[in-house]
């Protein structure tokens, strides 16, 4: 009896500590979690979302979140093509599309991705002028992105859209911006008053040749003026004196 009960009492721990061990290698994945699965050290396979299973001490399992990461790129110091000096921050925007390669292939990909967008951030802006960098923020983006992309595609990083945030001046040069486009202003100030001279004179020459041809037009033109004058009320006096009158004198 003794022995039985030793017996029993040996299967008693023995079946505990199997419900224990299958119990532990429960895991719960969220539906935006892959489990990546290493039998023995090397890699068997992705599972989740979900409830799995993972054979405790024989597997392991790393969690890899597929949402889209937002990452703040901090300020980096780029000297323009130009040779300005400004300061540029971007936000980085990437997900995970392979969690196999995420783990295998790099050691830290969230840390590899900002690595490399901090120097792509620098070698790319510092190729651009800063007219380009001011006005073309979309082709800057676009190239940014595309770059940063092709580095992390082999770790199963998809990079979705890079976005450059400020770009900050010395106060030196936020003053010599500001000489030049006060310059800028008033340089299209003066070309748009020239031009509207220019206008005004081919208008009067045009109106000049039509009552050359037309005589009886200046007459009709003077009684307009004097129809304007009479409306005021005025006690202005008008004596009109033909012009031809006065050229036949000054010619005696």
């Amino acid at each position: 009896m003794q022995m039985l009960g030793g017996l029993m009492t040996v299967i008693g721990v023995v079946i505990i500590g199997f419900v224990f061990l299958w119990v532990s290698g429960i895991r719960i994945l969220k539906e935006y979690e892959r489990g990546v699965i290493l039998m023995l050290g090397r890699y068997w396979k992705i599972k989740g979302p979900g409830l799995i299973w993972v054979v405790p001490v024989l597997q392991s399992m790393r969690i890899v979140d597929t949402r889209i990461v937002t990452m703040d790129v901090e300020p980096q110091d780029v000297v323009t093509k130009d040779n300005v000096s400004v300061k540029v921050n971007a936000v980085v925007y990437f997900k995970v599309v392979d969690p196999k390669r995420a783990t295998l292939d790099v050691q830290n990909f969230l840390f590899a991705t900002s690595q490399i967008a901090q120097t792509s951030l620098r070698s790319i802006l510092g190729q651009k002028e800063v007219d380009i960098l001011l006005s073309n923020r979309d082709d800057v983006n676009s190239e940014l992105q595309k770059i940063i992309d092709q580095h992390t595609e082999p770790w199963g990083v998809k990079v979705t859209a890079v976005e450059v945030k400020n770009v900050d001046f010395a106060p030196e040069m936020l003053r010599a911006m500001a000489r030049q486009a006060e310059a800028e202003r008033e340089r299209r100030a003066k070309i748009i008053h020239a031009d509207g001279e220019f206008q005004a004179s081919q208008k009067l020459a045009d109106a000049a040749r039509i009552i050359n041809t037309e005589p009886a037009t200046l007459q009709l033109r003077f009684l307009q003026t004097l129809t304007e004058i009479a409306s005021d009320k005025n006690s202005t006096i008008i004596f009109p004196v033909p012009i031809d009158l006065i050229n036949s004198l000054v010619r005696k």
